[in-house]
């Protein structure tokens, strides 16, 4: 991602709007805004931060917003998300019916998508949501990711490959993972992919150390799952600990093709869903699918917040000055960290905190479905593996790379299932919404970046745990020099390959979504940056790809 340019830079974008210089050009001073002779005076100048803010969004040059070619490369719409609309028995689209999603899309009338022929169950989730303006940061469409690998790519079979081996994994403890029998096949048959984007070791190999991890140092250091979602919660004046209700082991869904063929159509073939009675750390890939099929949309980045903040002084490493103890894990840019007169709350402080990430969520979200619905509509895995099904038996032919069709992956999942369907761990199988990029990783990237901006980043993190294979109990783990940037980083993937692990997104879903996260922060704090009069030198965080990412005041 980009760094945000200086002030220089941003009054270069100002200045080529024109008429609207003169409402920057006499911007207030820091001074001036803390103290207004006049009320209006002070909406005056609110009045030009915001024009300022808007005027310099609207400047930042256009995003790319090329597609894979895949909806107009087949006539049958099989590379394409189509699911809730009719389908045939192969499960295509009727041609029809999408023409008539085609229609609201490209009108963006409210008639329009109500007039969508849909299918029997489900309905589509809020693609008209693809249209919100925002009044925050960028314009949702001016964001931009590269396109999804096509469904005949090397990439595309990667992914897939991928998954199957994550369904096949689903109740494998990750503590177990060196001695797994499952986990090594599925490494070596993954380091021979070409397609695959997933972190390597030095030699180039897909290892138990490695595989389903993040990018980035960060999340290949410690145990799999983020300390942030093993430590307890403060909730009110207690603890609450992070065991989560999970799926019973060996139960999946979506095995058999008939009820496959329900789900394209949007119905949901069950009616109950089986969960284990007993709560459970998240020690495996069903539970981390399980924690994140129900979540609300930023609940683990809010607990994560608390985690943080109730940090206290007794807890931390012997090294760190007891001057410094109480605010350790503050941001270096925060103008209360050494302060002797004032702590913050409004700004730079817990009500702060907590509510951008509301406000940061709902942004993301926006950027993610115009990508979604407007751009890329790209099929669900539960929907490409019912194409691999069909190609299997016969019943239909598509262009699906080799790497797919001949890897142990669908041979293991045939043998185990009786066909070569994805199975799911959610009973009503993926979201009624495009897959790329997923929605919980553009919230994780958002999020996260928000949390990096105002904390330490280099935060070493006290009391780390990892979780016993039953996940009953949290063994301590000290002294794994974890730090707070990276166990954030691991949590936004840990979160993003849940939704994998489930069967409902693939790993370039993931990556994407954390891209477009970061970049969707950047830009509603680059907004921020100038709403303080504290002395106040910028946000400063590490991007998930290794990136600085500095954002400056631009007052005069």
């Amino acid at each position: 991602m980009l760094d945000w340019d200086n002030r220089r830079t941003f009054f270069r974008h100002i200045a080529q709007l024109g008429t609207l210089v003169f409402t920057l050009g006499a911007r207030a001073s820091r001074a001036t805004l803390a103290y207004p002779s006049s009320l209006g005076q002070r909406l005056q100048q609110a009045l030009k931060i915001r024009q300022g803010t808007a005027a310099f969004q609207s400047a930042y040059p256009a995003g790319d917003q090329t597609t894979n070619g895949d909806e107009s490369l087949y006539p049958n719409l099989v590379g394409t998300f189509t699911k809730a609309l009719p389908h045939n028995a192969l499960g295509e689209v009727d041609l029809n019916a999408y023409g008539t999603f085609i229609q609201a899309m490209q009108s963006g009338r409210h008639a329009d998508f109500e007039n969508i022929t849909i299918g029997y169950g489900r309905k589509l989730v809020n693609p008209q949501g693809a249209y919100a303006y925002a009044l925050e940061g960028n314009d949702p469409v001016n964001s931009s990711l590269p396109p999804p690998p096509a469904l005949s790519s090397a990439e595309a079979a990667a992914d897939m490959v991928e998954l199957y081996w994550q369904a096949a994994a689903r109740d494998i403890a990750f503590s177990d993972y060196a001695t797994s029998p499952v986990i090594q096949r599925a490494a070596a048959e993954l380091s021979a992919l070409r397609g695959y984007s997933g972190p390597r070791d030095v030699n180039g190999q897909v290892t138990p150390g490695t595989i389903f991890r993040g990018p980035g140092a960060g999340n290949l250091i410690g145990p799999y799952v983020s300390q942030y979602l093993l430590k307890p919660v403060p909730f009110f004046s207690g603890l609450m600990e992070q065991q989560y209700r999970t799926g019973m082991p060996a139960v999946d869904y979506v095995k058999v093709y008939s009820e496959w063929l329900d789900t394209q159509s949007g119905i949901a073939p069950y009616n109950s869903e089986y969960f284990d009675s007993t709560p459970r750390y998240l020690r495996n890939g069903r539970d981390l699918a399980q924690a994140v099929h129900y979540d609300h949309t930023y609940q683990f980045y809010t607990q994560a917040a608390l985690i943080i903040l109730d940090i206290r002084p007794e807890t931390l490493l012997d090294a760190t000055p007891p001057s410094a103890r109480p605010l350790y894990v503050l941001s270096d840019t925060n103008p209360y960290k050494r302060s002797r007169i004032q702590t913050g709350f409004v700004t730079f402080g817990p009500a702060h905190v907590c509510s951008w990430l509301g406000n940061v969520t709902a942004a993301a979200l926006r950027a993610c479905w115009f990508q979604k619905w407007c751009l890329h509509r790209r099929l669900r895995p539960d929907t490409f593996g019912g194409r691999v099904h069909n190609v299997l038996t016969g019943a239909a032919a598509y262009p699906i790379h080799p790497d797919l069709m001949q890897s142990e992956a669908v041979q293991l999942t045939v043998r185990q299932n009786g066909s070569a369907l994805l199975s799911q761990a959610y009973l009503e199988s993926s979201p009624i919404h495009p897959s790329y990029p997923a929605g919980h990783a553009a919230i994780g990237g958002a999020c996260v970046s928000v949390l990096k901006a105002l904390f330490n980043e280099d935060a070493v993190v006290p009391s780390c745990y990892v979780p016993a294979s039953d996940g009953l109990s949290l063994i301590p783990a000290d002294g794994l020099g974890l730090t707070l940037g990276n166990e954030l980083d691991k949590m936004a993937f840990n979160i993003g390959m849940g939704r994998d692990f489930a069967g409902i997104h693939y790993r370039s879903d993931v990556l994407a979504g954390l891209q477009l996260g970061e970049a969707v922060a950047t830009a509603f704090l680059q907004d921020q940056v100038n709403t303080f009069t504290e002395e106040f030198p910028g946000f400063h965080f590490t991007g998930f790809s290794g990136n600085k990412v500095t954002i400056l005041p631009n007052l005069s």
